[in-house]
């Protein structure tokens, strides 16, 4: 073991080969998102509510690494983006059910530096996101969501005004932000609901290490110990995410809404079986001519999508993230040899660790419906190669305290890749999927892993599951040779 892990840190340089942004969820994974923040989709979560097994989840988070002191402004929803979650229930990879959200920004208080001020100059505290309380609540936005099922469109939010969450500024300005964070969830009736604002980013790993060719705290990260791989509880390095906030639209609907037929069917039923992705759009042209607003024009055109996570970084080629980001998932077949001949299994088998021979049909399960995600799909019903994120919505949701952060790996079989819930440590099960343990887990099944198990703000047990943002005045980061390692000496995370 110690052999592997000096080869690995010596051998990484070989990932100069692989797609870049290895490992980063969707954090400015491709040169347009990079270039284009508000647009950029971090992270796509599709799961059986938790509490309530007849409705599904989906949880669209934009916007990466958002420093949650950065005043004065921070960082409101782009009324500019068309944000939406786009549902196939019937194999063909297009979406058969589509709901879209769009914001609007109003500036209160035009004579302001500030977005948010309270308990000064006269404000009050801002106890409230509307009437008495929310008078020092200047930069305020508001959204819709409308709901497209064949080739109709139905407001949902109509009749209803819903604010989005402000970002924490601090205890002075929000002095009790949880209750004004429980304020942003909205029941909108037929047992849907829906929350949109800033939020604790859930997503967690050692970024630093990884974007180092992959240079891993040694002892701690590349491959894992058994006694580490098998601790959900404590994280062995820094989560460099921890800290961060995040813009988070997040929409429960019951599972009739999304089904082909309307009804709720059970696991063994190809029709339990949906297809999901997260897209943003903007307008075709956008001029911007000071003093007066941005004015855009054209139909929308797509600048990202998620369905799968890691799935643009560790699969698709760098000069084909841009197109892959822009195109549909039916078209998907154009980058099916990326799945067949993977470039960082090659890394991984340069290096020491058993690599699953090509073609690597095995990563088709993520790019089509087959079993045992949809074991009641048969040789017709595969659909095309197209990268969506699937939920059997028959398996219901393995209760809070139980779930594991493997997931399908490890007999969880709510968690990924059967959708993906906050908790799953998609960096390590992307990792060993890439190698092959979707082949073989004993000869394909190295426990390739960065020593980051969860994310240390917690997860959210019931809608909308996501964590208040955190504090702008108060909020501190996780790093090497600091505090916040629970699962070593003195809880100090390793340097080297």
């Amino acid at each position: 073991m110690h052999k592997l892990k000096k080869v690995i840190a010596l051998g990484m340089a070989l990932l100069i080969l692989a797609p870049a942004s290895v490992f980063a969820s969707s954090h400015r994974e491709a040169p347009i998102t990079a270039l284009d923040r508000t647009a950029d989709i971090t992270d796509w979560y599709v799961f059986v509510s938790y509490d309530h097994p007849d409705r599904v989840t989906m949880i669209l988070n934009v916007d990466p690494f958002l420093e949650p002191s950065n005043g004065p402004n921070y960082f409101p929803f782009d009324p500019n983006v068309l944000y939406e979650m786009k549902v196939d229930n019937n194999q063909d990879g297009v979406e058969d059910v589509t709901f879209q959200f769009r914001f609007s920004t109003e500036i209160r208080q035009p004579g302001l530096f500030t977005g948010f001020v309270g308990n000064l100059a006269g404000f009050p505290p801002i106890t409230s996101l509307d009437g008495a309380g929310s008078e020092g609540l200047s930069l305020r936005q508001t959204y819709n969501v409308i709901m497209v099922k064949n080739g109709k469109s139905t407001c949902l939010t109509c009749g209803h005004t819903l604010f989005a969450m402000p970002s924490n500024v601090g205890p002075r300005t929000m002095p009790d932000y949880q209750s004004l964070f429980n304020q942003g969830v909205y029941s909108l009736g037929n047992n849907i609901r829906v929350f949109a604002g800033t939020v604790d980013d859930p997503f967690f790993i050692d970024l630093g290490a990884a974007f180092d060719s992959l240079n891993f705290r040694m002892g701690v990260g590349g491959v894992l110990p058994p006694s580490e791989d098998a601790d959900d509880t404590h994280n062995y390095a820094s989560d460099a995410v921890a800290g961060f906030n995040v813009n988070s639209i997040v929409l429960e609907v019951p599972i009739t809404m999304l089904t082909v037929d309307g009804k709720i069917h059970p696991a063994t039923d190809k029709q339990a079986v949906i297809g999901t992705y997260g897209a943003t759009s903007r307008r075709l042209v956008t001029v911007r001519r000071s003093p007066f607003p941005d004015k855009d024009q054209g139909p929308f055109q797509q600048v990202q999508r998620e369905g799968n996570p890691l799935i643009n970084e560790l699969i698709i080629g760098t000069g084909s993230k841009d197109r892959f980001s822009m195109d549909d998932p039916k078209n998907d077949s154009q980058f099916s040899t990326f799945f067949l001949d993977p470039v960082l299994a090659g890394v991984f088998s340069s290096i020491g660790i058993p690599v699953a021979p090509n073609p690597r049909t095995d990563l088709l399960i993520l790019a089509q419906y087959e079993a045992p995600i949809c074991p009641g799909c048969g040789a017709g019903d595969v659909g095309p190669v197209a990268d969506l994120l699937r939920l059997n919505t028959g398996i219901p949701p393995t209760p809070v305290g139980s779930q594991k952060r493997l997931g399908f790996l490890v007999g969880d079989t709510a968690g990924y890749p059967n959708g993906r819930r906050p908790i799953d440590d998609v960096v390590d099960i992307s990792s060993r999927a890439v190698a092959g343990i979707l082949v073989d887990a004993v000869k394909f099944g190295t426990a390739i892993g960065d020593g980051v198990q969860l994310n240390p703000e917690g997860y959210g047990a019931t809608f909308p599951y996501v964590m208040p943002a955190n504090s702008g005045r108060n909020s501190v980061h996780i790093g090497p040779g600091q505090a916040g390692c629970t699962g070593q000496t003195n809880g100090i995370c390793p340097v080297n």
